[in-house]
């Protein structure tokens, strides 16, 4: 009896230590097409070229061409979580990869985001990229950040004002300004911009609310 009552309570505990994590852990597959909304996902180059991983990307890093913003993907967004990896399409035509090149700087970055983003938007790869130009299109990167020659000090704060004020359209609540865990002086990561999936500017939800902390945010100059 005694046994049966250990077990029982073993069974129970490991029920409730497992439910956080189940509640907070993201999805890792999906149904085409049925999310919540998108973040369109603008990162800044220089801080991925400063990385060992940027710094044996030629296409992004190594290249003729200086980026700064650049459009890392459009990912489709449940209020918690998100969806993956949602269909076995794999291929994305050499004609949809020379016309989002322009705003996205590498053929390896557009094929990793339609595997890993795209499959769950419900679009076909022509559709996908069209639409993530399309709402990429609909924003204004401010000046100072268009080509800075310099580091760029500001604070999460300070860049959101920036992309407000050129930006008349967006709210508070439409943008998220991402750097990592650190508290004190962080390089940005990238912004998110969140629309609905018709392409209408829209809230974010809490995946985009784990936001930048930092006091001062860096900017390392284009490279």
């Amino acid at each position: 009896m005694r046994r049966a009552r250990r077990l029982v309570i073993a069974a129970l505990l490991g029920l409730v230590l497992a439910l956080p994590a189940a509640l907070s852990a993201p999805a890792r597959a999906g149904t085409p097409g049925d999310f919540d909304y998108y973040a369109l996902v603008l990162s800044w180059s220089p801080t991925y070229c400063a990385t060992p991983e940027g710094n044996r990307d030629r296409h992004q890093c190594g290249g003729q061409r200086a980026y700064a913003f650049v459009v890392h993907g459009l990912w489709p967004q449940y209020e918690r979580g998100w969806p993956d990896n949602c269909a076995a399409e794999r291929w994305v035509p050499e004609h949809v990869i020379d016309a989002i090149m322009g705003i996205m700087p590498s053929k390896r970055l557009v094929i990793h985001e339609w595997r890993k983003h795209g499959t769950c938007s419900g679009l076909d790869p022509a559709g996908y990229f069209a639409l993530t130009r399309k709402l990429f299109d609909t924003i204004r990167i401010p000046a100072r950040y268009l080509s800075p020659q310099e580091t760029v000090s500001t604070t999460p704060d300070g860049l959101m004002r920036d992309f407000l004020k050129t930006n008349p359209k967006l709210e508070p609540d439409m943008i998220a300004v991402h750097c990592g865990n650190r508290r004190d002086r962080a390089r940005l990561s990238d912004i998110r911009i969140c629309f609905t999936p018709d392409g209408t500017l829209t809230s974010c939800g809490p995946n985009e609310r784990r936001a930048c902390r930092a006091r001062e945010l860096v900017l390392p100059p284009v490279r």
